[in-house]
């Protein structure tokens, strides 16, 4: 079996101690999860892959925020609630990444399709330099469209973890390239079919990350994004 994220991995080990079962995006430490033992052994029938260094990658997506955006200090943060990995994320990754490059953050959840005109409403109102939006969930990955179409109204600069959020509208996204993590995941797919045990085979983190610069909205929103920071990115959306 191939699973992603931390709820269906969780049902998936529930359901089954003896089918292998390789894991994909995380978003939190395995091992504090109780899903594996370590990811040197995982033991038992999980192994995979994992983005449990979710905080250090949160500090480098504010950072390349403010780079792109220097006057930016108020950022509205739109997340799902029921994900593991992005709550954690939010309550206890970005507040620290936030005060030390002294941003102020303000979680916003969406739960539902409802939420979003609630929650929107408030945001134009409150009027926040920028928009952080961490991975995970359903309901923001069916409205990433929704979630960029808005920023761009709003001439809001948005960072994402995903670049098909950036495909959709969005301004930038930094994170690992799932391309690549995939393609890892045929890896031990391969191995375990070939006799490999789940629990001698080490779980790794992804070893490549992409920026991705949507220069269309940038010019859209009034932004002119830094020719440093262009220069960095693997990808410029013109």
């Amino acid at each position: 079996m191939v699973a992603g994220g931390v709820i269906p991995i969780r049902a998936a080990k529930n359901a089954t101690k003896t089918i292998p079962i390789v894991m994909v995006g995380t978003g939190l430490d395995p091992v504090t999860a109780g899903l594996v033992e370590s990811l040197a052994r995982p033991g038992g029938n999980i192994t995979g892959l994992t983005t449990e260094f979710a905080g250090e990658l949160v500090g480098k997506r504010l950072e390349l925020l403010k780079e792109a955006v220097p006057k930016v200090v108020r950022v509205a943060v739109l997340y799902d609630p029921s994900i593991p990995g992005t709550t954690h994320e939010v309550k206890e990754d970005l507040p620290v990444a936030a005060r030390a490059l002294r941003l102020t953050i303000r979680p916003w959840e969406v739960r539902d399709a409802d939420g979003f005109e609630k929650v929107f409403a408030r945001l134009s109102k409150e009027r926040p330099d920028g928009l952080y939006v961490p991975g995970g969930g359903r309901v923001i990955t069916a409205y990433r469209k929704r979630i960029a179409d808005f920023a761009l109204k709003s001439r809001l600069p948005s960072m994402y973890n995903l670049r098909e959020a950036v495909d959709a509208g969005g301004l930038m996204s930094y994170g690992a390239d799932l391309a690549e993590s995939y393609g890892r995941v045929a890896y031990y797919v391969d191995r375990i079919l070939k006799g490999a045990k789940p629990a001698d085979l080490p779980i790794e983190r992804p070893t490549k990350f992409e920026l991705v610069i949507n220069l269309k909205t940038a010019k859209q929103i009034g932004l002119t994004i830094p020719q440093s920071l262009l220069y960095r990115a693997d990808k410029v959306i013109k």
